[in-house]
């Protein structure tokens, strides 16, 4: 859905009651995400010109507005990093694995809920409005829009695709282990919970997709725990990485430590590198 003025129009004309509620209801989804958007471009304006020499009382004239009103877009516009998860809505998409019992039942790991959950509250807290999707294995494409896959290689179609379009970093399986490797350099990291069955460690793959007018973000344990690292390392370090990449396509590299499923560190192992 675009939002365009035509599309508004024909939302108005649907004689279809249910087909106009659903339609109205994601048209408004899209024009509050945009909305939201356009604060953040306005604050993030405003101390632009700030940081050219403009002082917030010339900035206020120049713009129509009081002081006062700059100084309350500043401090309640959404912050500059939200533009790394694209304008929004934001789908996110976890795998969808078939059981190995004798039912063989589809189950979400448990780590990646707790991913997906973490990821959640973080692009909430960023005005982001957020729709769920299963990654079924033989899913290829991610949905429309902007969207955060947490999905490896081995999982679905999606998550293979998605880090062979990556020109330094990617995964590779060897002697029943896979790892993160450097295509450039040939150096590759392995996850500590390899190296020690009781390993209190993994290791995980970012990257964020440039996509016309899209963003997708792509994120892939060597373990499903080590994707709740990104995930932790996002909610404390986005600003200071987006400060680092900007609008740009990138990978890097994420090391975290657990205790069981919970992330309680996390840092950077490699990059980012921007393509």
């Amino acid at each position: 859905m675009s939002g365009s003025p035509d599309e508004f129009e024909d939302v108005r004309r649907d004689p279809d009651p249910i087909r106009r509620g659903q339609r109205a209801g994601a048209l408004l989804s899209l024009y509050q995400q945009r909305a939201t958007e356009m604060a953040r471009l306005r604050r993030a304006a405003i101390e632009e010109a700030h940081d050219q020499g403009m002082t917030y009382t010339e900035i206020a004239t120049a713009l129509g507005i009081t002081k006062g009103r700059v100084t309350q877009i500043r401090n309640t516009a959404p912050a500059p990093e939200r533009a790394f998860f694209g304008v929004g809505p934001v789908s996110i998409g976890v795998p969808l694995r078939q059981g190995t019992d004798d039912r063989m039942r589809s189950y979400i790991d448990a780590a990646d809920v707790a991913t997906l959950e973490a990821t959640e509250a973080l692009l909430n807290s960023l005005s982001l409005g957020v729709e769920r999707f299963t990654v079924s294995p033989d899913t290829a494409e991610p949905p429309a829009g902007d969207a955060v896959v947490i999905c490896g290689p081995k999982s679905a179609p999606l998550g293979a695709d998605l880090m062979n379009r990556d020109p330094v970093l990617g995964m590779v399986r060897e002697n029943d282990r896979w790892w993160i490797t450097n295509k450039q350099t040939g150096e590759r990291y392995g996850s500590p919970h390899n190296e020690a069955p009781t390993g209190s460690g993994d290791i995980a793959y970012l990257a964020r997709h440039r996509d016309d007018s899209r963003v997708v973000v792509h994120i892939a344990g060597i373990h499903s725990p080590g994707s709740g690292g990104v995930a932790h390392y996002l909610g404390r370090h986005l600003g200071e990485l987006h400060n680092q990449v900007g609008d740009k396509p990138f990978s890097m590299a994420i090391r975290c430590q657990l205790d069981g499923l919970t992330v309680t560190g996390s840092e950077v192992l490699a990059g980012p590198y921007i393509w």
